[in-house]
C-alpha cells in the first residue's frame, strides 16, 4: 500500500527523530537538553532542570550504570563500594540517613597514635606518635592563620609543603618515618596528592570540614552508596518497583565522542554512530575525561576554556578491597608506609574484608600490574606488620583502575596552587550552548560527592537562566577584582 503524502511525511519525521536519537519526553515546545554523563552531577542537573519545567531531556551515559564513581561491586558474595564510600553531614546526608536509611558507620581514627606500624613489624610507641601528631596539628593551625592572611586572588598562595617549611619542618618538610606517615594520613589520604602540589589557601582550613564537621561516615549498605543517585534520578525519571531507571530518556552504554555546537543548537555523536540534536548540552564528565581526547569539540573550545581545564589536576585515589576465608585475629586499622589499612568487622560481619588505600604514583603503579601481584604485595605488607603470626591468604581482591579507565581518567580533582573563584568560574562557564558541571566545578567542595551534587544544581541554574529568562551572558569576575 502506498502511503499518502501526509502519512509519508509523518513516517519521514519519525525516522528522522529516530536517526537523531531524539527521545523527547514532554510536549510544550520547551528547550531540549542533552546531559552527558549519569553520575551525581549529571543526575543532579537533570533533576534541577526538570523542576524548572525543562523535561525534554536525554541523558547519555558511557557505562552500564547510573552513579559514575559511586558504584558497588561484588566481593566474595557481598556488595562493596568500588569508589566513594561515605561522607559527612552534608546536603545529601538526609537522603542517606532519613530517606533511604543506608547502613553507615562513623569512621573511627581516634586512636591513630596506637596504630602506626614500623616497616619491619611492631608499632611505634603511642606516646611518641601522639607527640608527633600534636606537633603536626600545631603546624596545621599555623597554616590556618597564614592562609587567612593571603590575598583572596591566590597570588600569594603556596603549597602545603611550603607552609610546613615555614613552620619548623625544615628543610624538606616532615622527614622522620613517623612524621612522613602522619603527613600522608593528614594530606595524601584526603586529597590523593602530596602536600608539595596541594594548595594551602584552598585546603587549610578545608571548607568541607569547616562547614560539615570532622566526622566521616562509611556506607556499608548492600544497596550501595549509588542508591542515593538512583533515588535522585527516580524523582524525575521513570523507575520500576525495584528502583531501576526504565525511562527512555536515560541511555546507557552511549559513549559520546563528538560535540558540535553553534548559535542554532548542538549535535552530539556517540561511538555507535548515533546522532542526538538539542538546543543545549550539559557536559558532566570527569575533569580527567575533559583533559583526554575521548570527546572532540567542534569547533574546538576557546583557549581560555582549554587552559582552565588543564590547569586543574585529576588525582588518583585507589581503595583496594580483599577478602580472606578467616580473620587474622587482629583488629587492623593502621598506617604503614604509604598504605592505610582497615579491617571491617562491624561493616561486613564474617566477611573478613580488608581495605587498603593508596594514592597518586602508587595508585598508577598498582593499576599497571596484575591483581594477583597486588594481592601478593598486600600479603607481604601484612606479614611484615605481624611477623611470626598466621596471616591468612586473601582469596578475592578488587582493584579499581580509575586512572586507566577512559571514562574517568582519575578519581577526583585536586586544588592547584594559586587558583581562586576566578579559575572555578572559568571551568564552570558555558561555551555558547555547551554547559559544564561536575565536582571539579565546585569552588569549595571539589573532590566530594556533595560538591558534585551542588555543582549539578548550580550549572543547571545557569542553563535555566539562559533558556527561560534569556539571561545567557555568564559573567566571570576578574581574578584580582
Amino acid at each position: 500500500m502506498t502511503p499518502t503524502g501526509a502519512t509519508a511525511a509523518l513516517v519521514l519525521a519519525v525516522l528522522t527523530l529516530a536517526h537523531h536519537g531524539s527521545l523527547a519526553a514532554a510536549a510544550g515546545g520547551g528547550p531540549r537538553v542533552i546531559i552527558v554523563g549519569a553520575g551525581m552531577s549529571g543526575i543532579s542537573a537533570g533533576k534541577r532542570l526538570s523542576e524548572a519545567g525543562i523535561t525534554d531531556l536525554v541523558i547519555l551515559e558511557a557505562t552500564d550504570h547510573v552513579g559514575g564513581r559511586m558504584h558497588k561491586r561484588d566481593l566474595s558474595g557481598i556488595k562493596v563500594e568500588m569508589g566513594v564510600n561515605g561522607g559527612k553531614m552534608n546536603p545529601i546526608w538526609p537522603i542517606v540517613n532519613s530517606t533511604l536509611k543506608l547502613t553507615n558507620f562513623r569512621s573511627d581514627f581516634d586512636d591513630l597514635a596506637s596504630n602506626v606500624y614500623k616497616e619491619k613489624g611492631g608499632v611505634y610507641k603511642k606516646a611518641y606518635v601522639q607527640k608527633r601528631i600534636d606537633r603536626s596539628d600545631e603546624v596545621e593551625e599555623d597554616g590556618d592563620k597564614l592562609s587567612a592572611k593571603l590575598h583572596p586572588s591566590g597570588q600569594d598562595d603556596m603549597s602545603i609543603l611550603a607552609m610546613q617549611r615555614l613552620n619548623d619542618h625544615l628543610p624538606n618538610g616532615p622527614s622522620s618515618p613517623v612524621d612522613m606517615i602522619l603527613d600522608y594520613f593528614k594530606y595524601d589520604y584526603e586529597f590523593a596528592e602530596p602536600p608539595r602540589v596541594t594548595s594551602l589557601q584552598n585546603t587549610v582550613p578545608l571548607a568541607t570540614f569547616s562547614d560539615f564537621g570532622d566526622d566521616v561516615y562509611f556506607v556499608a549498605d548492600q544497596r550501595g552508596y549509588e542508591a542515593v543517585v538512583y533515588y535522585l534520578a527516580g524523582q524525575y525519571l521513570k523507575a520500576d518497583k525495584a528502583g531501576n531507571i526504565v525511562d527512555p530518556r536515560l541511555q546507557l552504554n552511549k559513549v559520546v565522542r563528538e560535540i558540535s555546537y553553534s548559535t542554532r543548537g548542538v549535535e552530539v555523536k556517540t561511538e555507535d554512530n548515533k546522532v542526538y540534536k538539542a538546543d543545549y548540552v550539559m557536559v558532566s564528565t570527569s575533569l580527567g575525561v575533559l583533559q583526554s581526547d575521548l570527546i572532540q569539540f567542534k569547533p574546538q573550545l576557546p583557549t581560555w576554556k582549554v587552559l582552565s581545564i588543564y590547569q586543574f589536576d585529576m588525582a588518583v585515589y585507589t581503595k583496594i578491597l580483599s577478602s580472606s576465608p578467616r580473620s587474622s585475629g587482629r583488629k587492623v586499622k593502621s598506617q604503614w608506609n604509604c598504605y592505610v589499612i582497615q579491617e571491617f568487622e562491624a561493616q561486613y560481619p564474617d566477611a573478613n574484608v580488608l581495605l587498603v588505600t593508596v594514592t597518586d604514583e602508587e595508585s598508577r603503579r598498582i593499576e599497571q600490574q596484575s591483581d594477583n601481584q597486588t594481592k601478593v604485595e598486600i600479603m607481604e605488607v601484612l606479614r611484615s606488620m605481624f611477623p611470626g603470626e598466621d596471616v591468612p591468604d586473601a582469596t578475592d581482591i578488587l582493584v579499581p583502575r580509575w586512572w586507566s579507565n577512559r571514562f574517568y581518567k582519575g578519581t577526583f580533582s585536586n586544588w592547584p596552587i594559586g587558583v581562586n573563584r576566578y579559575e572555578y568560574d572559568q571551568l564552570r562557564a558555558p561555551v555558547g550552548r555547551v554547559y559544564f558541571t561536575g565536582e571539579h566545578t565546585s569552588e569549595h567542595y571539589n573532590g566530594y560527592v556533595h560538591g558534585a551534587y551542588l555543582s549539578g544544581i548550580d550549572s543547571a541554574d545557569i542553563l535555566i537562566n539562559c533558556a527561560q529568562k534569556s539571561m545567557c551572558k555568564y559573567h566571570v569576575q576578574g581574578k584580582y577584582d
